[in-house]
């Protein structure tokens, strides 16, 4: 199959498995310390399953989603002191859904994203067997990022499965022929960045959350298998996208120097720039 074949099929794959994902979103999408969701955006009928779209097929509503407009703290999420002084009747305040993020356009978006993930991974990877676990984490991953992103929360019911499924399915793919990674490797990588990041969170809560911890181990396994420069790499990009955002945030007059950002989205695409590097030269 040829590497551009191959990128369809890939990207096929990743729309396909991005529409699944907005109820999921808009499951996750709470607060911290509020059970997920259950009810539908007008909140007049149940939410039964995780996948597929936010539209309630009873009301037809996808608007009056409830969505926090600010971070608070838990194992799961990180905030700095701008968002503790939030005003509290803000949170669970009713939002229209286009800018809660979720309808039509945000299905759109999230496939779209997916879809690009995906047909990267496989233009860099080829079809070396550790394809596979990467189309299949890359949905997770753009799951993550979209929650973190929304209301400053990693959840770990995705956290963990991810950095598991990471370590259980390379651990599988070093035994097929053809594959360029090296398990053992992921498995210290994971290791160590979820300790240089739990590191980080006890010198600076607000800076860096718990849930960051628990997403540096998935991540941390599938940089680790083509290597420690690898590591390295998605590592470092991780923070310097993290700290330009963040500056440039500062530039704009739209928060202060100790505002909290959501860190996973940066840390998923550092670690997307340190896998596709690390694919393409393996």
């Amino acid at each position: 199959m040829t590497t551009g074949l191959l990128a369809l099929v890939a990207a096929v794959w990743g729309a396909l498995t991005g529409l699944l994902l907005p109820r999921a979103a808009y499951r996750f999408s709470v607060p911290p310390g509020e059970p997920w969701r259950d009810r539908c955006p007008a909140g007049a009928h149940p939410v039964r399953g995780w996948l597929g779209a936010t539209r309630c097929g009873a009301c037809g509503s996808d608007r009056g989603s409830v969505e926090p407009e600010g971070g608070a703290e838990s194992d799961e999420t990180r905030s700095g002191p701008a968002d503790r002084e939030a005003d509290p009747a803000a949170v669970g305040r009713q939002v229209p859904s286009g800018a809660g993020g979720h309808g039509v356009r945000s299905a759109l978006l999230l496939a779209g994203v997916t879809a690009l993930v995906c047909a990267a991974l496989a233009a860099a990877t080829g079809t070396r067997p550790e394809l596979g676990v990467w189309l299949l984490l890359a949905p997770v991953g753009v799951l993550l990022a979209t929650v973190d992103l929304r209301v400053r929360r990693l959840p770990d019911p995705l956290t963990l499965p991810f950095a598991a499924a990471a370590l259980l399915l390379l651990g599988v793919t070093a035994l097929l022929p053809e594959h360029t990674g090296h398990w053992p490797t992921a498995l210290w990588a994971a290791l160590a960045l979820a300790a240089g990041h739990f590191a980080l969170h006890v010198l600076n809560p607000d800076g860096m959350g718990f849930g960051d911890v628990k997403l540096a181990a998935g991540t941390g396994a599938v940089l680790g298998w083509y290597g420690w420069p690898t590591v390295l790499l998605g590592t470092f990009a991780a923070f310097l996208l993290g700290a330009l955002y963040g500056g440039a945030l500062v530039l704009a007059r739209r928060a202060g120097r100790k505002t909290g950002v959501p860190f996973g989205p940066f840390l998923l695409a550092g670690t997307l720039a340190g896998l596709l590097t690390g694919a393409f030269a393996a």
